[in-house]
């Protein structure tokens, strides 16, 4: 089938290359324009348009993808795919193509619609989450469904990582489900609006992390927040130097040790276990600011952590 693709970030590029590697025909490949990226702020091509240049596929880059010629583009596909695009896409395109668009979410809709699914599942405890095919209309993520994958999360898995399986996971949903929605022997399911919770994108303040929750909670965050916003804190060591810190993997070591005037939250065990509001973390990879991600014994091992070293929300430096 003739297909028009619209994506912009790394978690469209499994789908794309599934779809060209399955035998269909990709008409055109859409994205946002390239942005300032690395420490040179050069204009760096998005992962889409990258892919979609490896595989020779013609591409187009819009900051307004309800500007372009809908009645053109219609012209050139059956269905259009939509895959980490960025960007609302109106009526008049939507109406362009006759089976309109589908769209790949990293959730199991209608749970966390928005921008930051896969944050949000592991930030919120979620033991399962998937990836949903669903078909666009004017309200964001709340199309009817035509299908659904689910996956356990890793305890230790970080955000990162789970985005990761899930664009794989997505690309071969995408693959299986497409053939069956084109011919029509696949009947959607309308989503469940009463039941929809919200995953809103992340700012740089949400990576602020304190210590009085919870372990579990800690840890949530930790993998949750990795690599951005991250996990952001402030290293004291005995001495009183002070070091940015950002946290990237952590365990529970204990679910029920209490906090106490020796040992308040953030405070460093004998063990280098990290006392939080109820309970103990084991860090396991971390990132100090300007360096690179590290683990967490080596970090420790270079500034020969011991009581009464601690970790401070950095607003309470």
């Amino acid at each position: 089938m003739r297909i028009l693709f619209f994506g912009t970030g790394d978690f469209a590029v499994p789908s794309l290359r599934a779809l060209h590697q399955a035998g269909h025909v990709i008409a055109a490949v859409i994205s946002q324009p390239d942005r300032p990226s690395g420490r040179g702020r050069g204009l760096q091509p998005t992962p889409v348009r990258a892919a979609a240049e490896m595989l020779s596929l013609p591409h187009l880059q819009t900051a307004d993808v309800n500007a372009l010629d809908a009645a053109e583009l219609g012209t050139r596909a059956e269905i259009g795919v939509v895959v980490d695009f960025g960007q609302k896409i109106g009526s008049a395109l939507l109406a362009a193509v006759p089976r309109g668009f589908v769209n790949i979410h990293a959730s199991l809709l209608p749970k966390y619609r928005g921008a930051a699914p896969v944050q949000w599942a592991i930030l919120n405890g979620e033991q399962v989450t998937g990836v949903t095919v669903f078909q666009l209309d004017e309200r964001w993520d709340a199309g009817p469904i035509w299908a659904q994958r689910s996956t356990p999360i890793d305890p230790v898995e970080t955000a990162d990582e789970l985005h990761s399986r899930l664009a794989e996971l997505g690309a071969q949903l995408i693959v299986e489900t497409l053939p069956a929605i084109v011919a029509g022997t696949l009947q959607p399911l309308r989503q469940d609006h009463g039941i929809a919770t919200r995953a809103p994108k992340l700012t740089k303040a949400d990576g602020r992390l304190t210590f009085d929750a919870s372990a579990e909670t800690v840890v949530r965050r930790i993998h949750g927040l990795w690599s951005w916003p991250g996990a952001a804190c402030t290293f004291i060591s005995r001495s009183g130097k002070r070091e940015r810190l950002l946290l990237a993997r952590a365990a529970v070591a204990d679910h029920h040790a209490a906090p106490d005037p020796q040992w308040p939250p953030g405070a460093f065990h004998p063990d280098r276990t990290l006392q939080t509001g109820r309970g103990r973390v084991r860090l396991l990879e971390v990132q100090p600011a300007g360096k690179k991600l590290m683990p967490f014994d080596a970090f420790a091992n270079g500034r020969h952590i011991a009581p009464p070293d601690r970790l401070l929300p950095i607003d309470e430096e």
